[in-house]
């Protein structure tokens, strides 16, 4: 009989908890038992999950008893708050927040990417930012063919980034102007619908803000390379889901568009969208609940001989957020990676 896991869920109630319910069942991950957690405001609710109705729990400091895995969705302050807890108790803590990436004893994991990083878990692995998720699937193969020596992106994001709340704001504030009537706003800074502005996160002394810089590090880690010379340009979009992205990569070499092409047709989790005669490429309405990253209109930079541009679409809070993590919690089940290397001091 095959072995099943303890599986709890901390942040049930949110728009990427939905998405981990509606995974674990439809890839059928082998669970033993599921546990919703939440704060205590939504206590008692009830989800879905294949069919049955689970009650959400507020979480505690005996939630995590016997679990074998904490998938956490509930921002960085809450899993600071109770990955302590849930590693003491014998968990392995997939993150989703920002909390533990850049920490050097915390691997941070694609796993189309670097798989290998997650054997080395001490209780917590973490999943990068949207952004980088999306990116990295899609240029990694063409880094293990010839490394990139730099890259340029500039990021299109959707509502869903900030959550469902700020998804239904977008809707209301759209329908709002449609009547003449002045949009409200509560979760972002300004109106999104039929509006754009540059990413919302702080500004740093750099002039960059805190999704930029996100880019630029997280990439470096996963890539396992430091100084990769990276810049990028993020701005929310007036778009409800899935979040597109331009790239500029810089070789060392010419790399042939239809080699790129190639590559990128057979790579997991990528899939090819291109269909010049019709100037049709990746767009987010295609993309949304969608595993795969789509990437098309690859093509010779005009500026740099050693240049290529890329356009991708991505489902956020899919492959951006929940399946990553799915992936990961199979990856450690399919490996026997579950027992970490050493309690987190």
């Amino acid at each position: 009989m095959a072995e099943s896991y303890r599986v709890a869920i901390l942040g049930a109630t949110g728009a990427v908890g939905a998405e981990l319910l509606e995974l674990l069942a439809q890839r059928q991950f082998p669970l033993a038992e599921l546990r919703l957690l939440a704060s205590p405001r939504s206590a008692g609710q009830q989800l879905d999950f294949g069919g049955d109705r689970l009650t959400v729990q507020a979480v505690s400091e005996d939630s995590f008893q016997d679990i074998d895995i904490v998938l956490a969705s509930a921002g960085a302050s809450t899993s600071k708050a109770w990955a302590p807890a849930a590693i003491a108790a014998g968990a392995v803590v997939i993150d989703n927040s920002s909390a533990f990436r850049m920490d050097f004893t915390v691997p941070l994991v694609v796993p189309e990417v670097n798989p290998e990083a997650a054997a080395t878990h001490r209780g917590i692995i973490a999943n990068p930012n949207c952004t980088t998720i999306l990116m990295a699937v899609a240029i990694y193969p063409l880094h293990q063919v010839q490394p990139i020596q730099r890259i340029v992106a500039a990021t299109y994001q959707s509502a869903s980034g900030a959550g469902a709340r700020a998804m239904e704001e977008m809707k209301t504030q759209a329908i709002a102007i449609l009547q003449g009537e002045a949009p409200q706003t509560e979760i972002f800074p300004y109106p999104l619908a039929f509006n754009l502005f540059p990413h919302n996160s702080k500004l740093t002394e750099q002039g960059y803000c805190e999704e930029e810089l996100k880019m630029v590090n997280e990439t470096r880690k996963i890539f396992g390379v430091p100084d990769l010379r990276i810049t990028a340009t993020c701005v929310r979009v007036p778009v409800l889901r899935a979040h597109s992205e331009a790239i500029n990569l810089e070789f060392e070499q010419p790399f042939s568009v239809a080699q790129a092409r190639a590559i990128l047709a057979s790579s997991p989790g990528v899939k090819l969208v291109e269909d010049w005669s019709a100037n049709y490429f990746p767009m987010p309405m295609d993309a949304s609940g969608q595993d795969e990253v789509l990437v098309g209109r690859i093509r010779q930079d005009l500026s740099h001989p050693n240049g290529l541009e890329l356009w991708l679409c991505g489902d956020q809070i899919r492959k951006g957020a929940a399946l990553n993590a799915v992936q990961i919690a199979e990856l450690l089940v399919q490996k026997s990676w579950l027992k970490p290397l050493a309690a987190i001091a």
